[in-house]
């Protein structure tokens, strides 16, 4: 939802500029085209924001961040938390955090957690799997 205000609002601010001068002057280089580069970046962020669990590792990827994690090492995930510090190839709140390795987390945000850690403890069903207290 965040993204796609600041996008919205990128967008019109463009609009509104391009509607009452009628052309694009310097003015465009200065504010427009930085707000519309941000306004892409955002899109490419949600957009291009995909996770795949194959019989070895989850692979995650969010924009130009990326990796994989082999499920052996996960040992917990938390459901419905949002972690806000660290690594999050995520587009919205309320997903899962993953713990890995010794002192590793990451916090991803699958269509559905449900079929999610469905499908990892098919895999590994020694995952602890921890639901978040509000």
């Amino acid at each position: 939802m965040i993204i796609w205000s600041f996008v919205l609002l990128f967008l019109i601010t463009s609009g509104v500029q391009l509607y009452f001068s009628g052309t694009y002057k310097l003015e465009f280089l200065i504010t427009d085209l930085p707000l519309l580069a941000v306004s892409g970046f955002l899109l490419y962020l949600y957009f291009g924001t995909s996770y795949e669990l194959t019989t070895l590792e989850l692979k995650y990827k969010s924009g130009p961040i990326h990796g994989r994690i082999l499920i052996s090492d996960i040992r917990e995930i938390i459901i419905g938390q949002t972690l806000w510090t660290g690594l999050r190839p995520a587009t919205a709140r309320h997903g899962l955090i993953i713990k890995y390795q010794k002192y590793e987390e990451i916090y991803i945000t699958p269509l559905t957690n449900e079929k999610f850690i469905d499908a990892i403890l098919k895999l590994k069903p020694e995952i602890k799997i921890v639901e978040a207290v509000d």
